[in-house]
């Protein structure tokens, strides 16, 4: 009798870590669930040349694993798919100096994981001084 409660109680005592474990491991990351983007957040402007740029945003789509539908480099702009929607990612000049990029949902719908975004802007941080 005393040793199955001994087991009873050990088998309580690690449920307990389990369903913890379990419970942490379910919270959602925000980088990862679907949220309404505001536009301003889908523009980012860097102060390297639109060339260098586009360049970088190709290598960052690449980088993240998503698929590049289209590329047009006289216009500057990308299309790519990460999930189910598409993507266009805008390459437009400043000045010499300065270059802006805009990725925007090409069916117009801002509900998506952002994500997205940061993970291509990130890249590009990381890699534009390389890049120069």
């Amino acid at each position: 009798m005393k040793s199955r409660v001994y087991f009873i109680f050990i088998c309580l005592f690690i449920m307990q870590f389990a369903y913890a474990e379990e419970t942490q491991m379910a919270q959602p990351n925000p980088a990862t669930t679907y949220q309404n983007i505001p536009y301003q957040d889908c523009t980012k402007m860097y102060n390297t040349n639109k060339e260098n740029l586009f360049f970088l945003s190709i290598g960052s789509i690449n980088a993240n694993k998503f698929t590049i539908e289209e590329i047009q480099t006289s216009n500057g702009y990308i299309i790519f798919s990460a999930g189910k929607n598409k993507y266009l990612a805008t390459v437009a000049e400043i000045d010499k100096d300065n270059s802006i990029l805009k990725i925007t949902p090409c069916n117009n719908l801002y509900y998506f994981q952002p994500g997205i975004i940061s993970n291509i802007y990130k890249y590009i941080d990381l890699n534009k001084d390389i890049a120069k």
